[in-house]
């Protein structure tokens, strides 16, 4: 069990990130038309970007950030990951004028269980932690972070040289 911080105070996760250099557990999440998306249904490298929901403010500016960043570099997908309803990705995309962000939906899936982010107590319980997993071609972990204080952005920097 991990342990972040929400206004100073402690929260803890259902586990722990996939540590730097394991295989990335495999997933089933749900796009924005509903479909279903697995691990494998992006090659190249990603960034996997979990947070709590889209309709707050860090969360929102953290999709916009990873957008704007990551859209330069070749061969990389920024996948949005949240317990968010698919269509709230979806709304928050039209509004923000971003036309290629991937949003994912944990809501039918065990995924905050497989990657250990799923929020235990607190406030947030159910939600996901704040945390940013970088996984190469093979799905390999290069990087892992879990914010320490869940209304912190995440070191963008330190994610995006990992794909670089």
């Amino acid at each position: 069990m991990a342990q972040t911080k929400l206004k100073g105070n402690p929260i803890h996760t259902a586990g722990e990130l996939p540590s730097v250099g394991a295989a990335a557990p495999d997933f089933t999440l749900v796009k924005t038309d509903l479909s279903e998306r697995t691990l494998s249904s992006y090659p190249g490298k990603k960034i996997l970007n979990i947070f709590p929901s889209v309709d707050t403010p860090t969360c929102a500016r953290s999709v916009r950030t990873f957008h704007e960043r990551a859209e330069k570099l070749p061969g990389v997908t920024v996948l949005n990951i949240s317990a968010d309803l698919p269509f709230a990705h979806t709304r928050f995309c039209a509004s923000e004028g971003i036309s290629n962000a991937e949003g994912l939906s944990t809501f039918r899936g065990d995924f905050g269980q497989k990657y250990g982010v799923t929020l235990v107590d607190g406030p947030l319980a159910g939600l996901l932690a704040r945390s940013v997993l970088v996984l190469d071609e093979q799905n390999k972990v290069l990087h892992v972070e879990l914010v320490p204080e869940i209304a912190q952005e995440p070191d963008y920097d330190a994610a995006l040289a990992k794909v670089q």
